[in-house]
């Protein structure tokens, strides 16, 4: 008897037998969260996102360059790499005019100036691609105008993000973006807060291996208030 018959010949004799395919979509479907309104789904999102240490600032297509030159004046940067082919990164590098903060681009190749990126980048500039609300995340999708090193490395991580967008799960944000069916992208980062570890001492660290502040610039749909969003 070979190898393989003998084990055959145990499993048979110990009556296994074939694993069903789980029914995710009964999964999802029995336990998936809802809301009455979408400000309530918003607010459960911001309380989720809160809850570990993220700024969220409620903001509009007019209001939000405004709002990101004021923090990142409090926080004293010194400079921000931003996407400057794109028109986010172009608004945001015209926010910062007249400031000391000194607007930074992916001008050259990585291997150029690696040494520098990581240790003389203060912050970041991304868009976002939409929200889940149950888990309180925002989904970034990298691209080369926005690499994913720009969320990932500095130690500050501004996010643009347009509340519209917002799924009650992952799985419908998955349906949504048709992430299969347009081929699934070689990189999406799911960001539910500032890098934080506790592996030393169980101690709570935040910016350990990434950034360590997250801001979210909150732009509101029409029919939401700041508010409608106040506890």
């Amino acid at each position: 008897m070979s190898a393989r018959d003998n084990i055959l010949t145990k499993l048979k004799k110990a009556g296994a037998y074939p694993m069903s395919e789980p029914d995710t979509a009964r999964y999802y479907h029995d336990n998936e969260m809802a809301w009455k309104s979408d400000a309530g789904r918003l607010k459960h999102w911001a309380t989720a996102m809160r809850g570990v240490k993220t700024e969220i600032f409620w903001v509009t297509e007019e209001t939000w360059p405004q709002v990101f030159r004021q923090v990142a004046q409090e926080k004293g940067l010194r400079n921000v790499l931003l996407p400057l082919e794109t028109e986010h990164g172009k608004k945001a590098k015209q926010a910062l005019a007249d400031t000391e903060i000194k607007p930074r681009a992916f001008d050259r190749a990585i291997e150029e100036w690696k040494n520098e990126f990581f240790s003389d980048i203060d912050a970041g500039f991304t868009s976002s691609r939409c929200g889940i609300a149950r888990t309180g995340t925002i989904m970034l999708s990298p691209s080369p105008a926005e690499p994913r090193s720009l969320s990932l490395v500095p130690p500050v991580h501004f996010c643009l993000f347009d509340a519209a967008k917002m799924y009650n799960e992952f799985h419908h944000a998955m349906a949504g973006e048709q992430l299969v069916e347009n081929g699934m992208p070689t990189n999406v980062i799911l960001v539910s807060g500032p890098s934080k570890t506790a592996d030393i001492q169980l101690t709570l660290a935040y910016g350990a291996h990434g950034p360590r502040d997250l801001v979210v610039l909150a732009l509101l749909p029409e029919h939401i208030s700041p508010a409608d969003l106040e506890d």
